[in-house]
């Protein structure tokens, strides 16, 4: 067990769990927000938005193997535990979690978890096999650590409601909380992939959260919102984005087309600038 700063680092499950039967002996409550680390503000707005709601809370760092597809960024997705060590110190963050890929998965581990027909929609069709390694590695930190509320952001939406099913279907203890996207002042998304995007990239990536949100206006007052998602994807392509997977307005809950207003939607995008792909969602009015 490291205890760099006023902070404790630890990187077994066996450790983890020693943590929080001592904390939970004392009568106090635990909040986990998973990462992958390479820590930004939004991620820390969720550690604060966490340590509103429980007494303790433990930050899993762990890049997952299993959600990346073979031709994507596990090797160069950013790293810098030193740095998200300091950031989270700063906040009183109680502890990291930082196990190796062997401790989440050992050789012999055979178990995966899938939430079939709402994790095969959208990222599901585009990187398939994504949702089962989210699925599986957030089922297991919520084993391992056994937290009273976990905090995930709302930039990941599908994400989210994955999460919150699978929960609901496993019965597992934990309250799902989503918290609001962070974003820049021009309306990027906070994402730690932005760290890939050039100068010229960087000053076009707003246009996705722009068109989202023109989308969200139209659709309220009455476009039809297939139409409008076909016409938001060109638009993207018209701003300099490469490749398009996705402009589409959904119910909120199920992710299924938007049936009207008596359902909550949600315009969610997903599309490439150069080799960095952009996800991004809002909520319609």
């Amino acid at each position: 067990m490291d205890s760099p700063a006023d902070i404790q680092i630890v990187r077994t499950v066996a450790d983890l769990r020693s943590c929080v039967h001592n904390w939970r002996r004392s009568g106090e409550t635990i909040a986990l927000v998973p990462t992958m680390g390479a820590l930004h503000a939004g991620h820390l707005q969720l550690v604060q938005h966490a340590q509103t709601q429980a007494d303790r809370i433990v930050v899993s760092v762990f890049v997952n193997p299993t959600q990346f597809g073979p031709n994507e960024d596990f090797a160069v997705y950013p790293r810098d535990e030193a740095g998200d060590t300091t950031k989270l110190s700063a906040l009183g963050c109680d502890l990291m979690f930082v196990p190796p890929v062997e401790e989440m998965y050992p050789p012999e581990a055979l178990t995966r978890v899938s939430v079939p027909s709402l994790g095969d929609l959208l990222e599901g069709e585009f990187r398939p096999g994504f949702f089962t390694g989210v699925a599986t590695v957030v089922c297991k930190l919520l084993l391992q650590a056994l937290p009273d509320v976990t905090v995930f952001g709302e930039k990941d939406y599908q994400q989210l409601l994955v999460v919150r099913r699978m929960v609901a279907d496993l019965w597992i203890p934990t309250r799902i909380e989503g918290a609001p996207t962070v974003r820049e002042a021009d309306g990027l998304a906070l994402s730690s992939r932005n760290a890939y995007l050039s100068a010229e990239e960087r000053s076009i990536a707003p246009t996705l959260n722009r068109t989202l949100c023109q989308i969200a206006a139209d659709v309220t007052t009455g476009a039809d919102p297939i139409v409008r998602g076909e016409l938001g994807a060109a638009d993207l392509l018209r701003a300099g984005f490469t490749v398009v997977d996705y402009v589409t307005v959904r119910d909120a809950e199920t992710l299924l087309p938007w049936s009207g207003p008596a359902r909550p939607g949600r315009v969610l995008a997903a599309a490439r600038l150069g080799k960095t792909r952009l996800i991004d969602n809002i909520p319609l009015p």
